[in-house]
């Protein structure tokens, strides 16, 4: 299937690893200028040449997305250097599990603001697009009580429902918008494989409560994200995508 994506612009908040990089790099090989930011310096730039492989143009900068301005004018500078933005996807979270009121915060700026910020900041450029999509990135933990209820799975509840708002405040302007849902993601130096090794019982307990016995890769997640953000989901709008390998037992209606 042709996903239509050629030639299209793309913003990934968080694309340096996992999930993130996963998604920038399958926009990149499916033809789309992509430009991705992160709070890593050095893994910034390694992962800017390595999309500017496949052919289009890449471009990364260093932005906390929590950082309200900072973000805005990234996404200006991406706009006006691309010529446009057709596609955003807001990957960034704190993980912040705690119950402490710093956790509530880091979320809430983070993972909430963080996504709205990036929206608000790219609609200028997606209402002059005529393929604007918007892709946000909550996770099973949003409508599910896991070991992640508080800040985190609050938060990404709260992603789902902005999301979802979005998609039938825009369609009009002709703005699609949908969240991808992850189950449990495992890849090197991200957080299960940091569980596996730091906290072997709660790793093989949330290995158990997946029928398929595995965990998913970057890349399935990425697989879903980059349908949802192109022209090939035209009609699919205001979706909560669960990506988990049959994790979660509650019935979507």
């Amino acid at each position: 299937m042709d996903l239509g994506l050629k030639g299209l612009k793309a913003l990934v908040t968080g694309g340096t690893k996992g999930i993130g990089w996963a998604i920038a790099e399958t926009l990149a090989r499916e033809g789309c200028d992509v430009a991705i930011c992160a709070r890593n310096a050095g893994e910034v730039a390694a992962a800017a040449d390595r999309l500017g492989a496949f052919g289009g143009r890449a471009t990364g900068a260093v932005v906390d997305v929590s950082d309200g301005p900072a973000l805005k004018a990234w996404v200006a500078e991406v706009g006006a250097d691309f010529g446009g933005v057709d596609i955003v996807v807001a990957n960034v979270s704190a993980l912040s599990i705690g119950a402490e009121e710093e956790s509530w915060n880091k979320e809430f700026q983070t993972d909430l603001m963080g996504t709205v910020r990036l929206v608000e900041a790219a609609m200028p450029f997606l209402e002059k697009s005529g393929k604007g999509s918007i892709v946000t990135v909550s996770s099973v933990s949003g409508r599910e009580i896991d070991f992640t209820a508080g800040p985190y799975g609050t938060m990404k509840a709260a992603i789902i429902h902005y999301t979802q708002g979005l998609a039938y405040q825009l369609a009009a302007k002709g703005i699609r918008a949908n969240t991808a849902s992850p189950g449990n993601t495992k890849f090197p130096g991200g957080i299960w494989d940091q569980i596996e090794t730091g906290n072997p019982k709660l790793f093989a307990e949330s290995l158990a409560l997946n029928p398929t016995g595995r965990m998913a890769t970057p890349q399935e997640i990425a697989n879903g994200v980059v349908f949802l953000a192109s022209p090939a989901a035209s009609f699919v709008s205001g979706t909560n995508l669960v990506i988990d390998g049959a994790l979660t037992r509650g019935v979507q209606f």
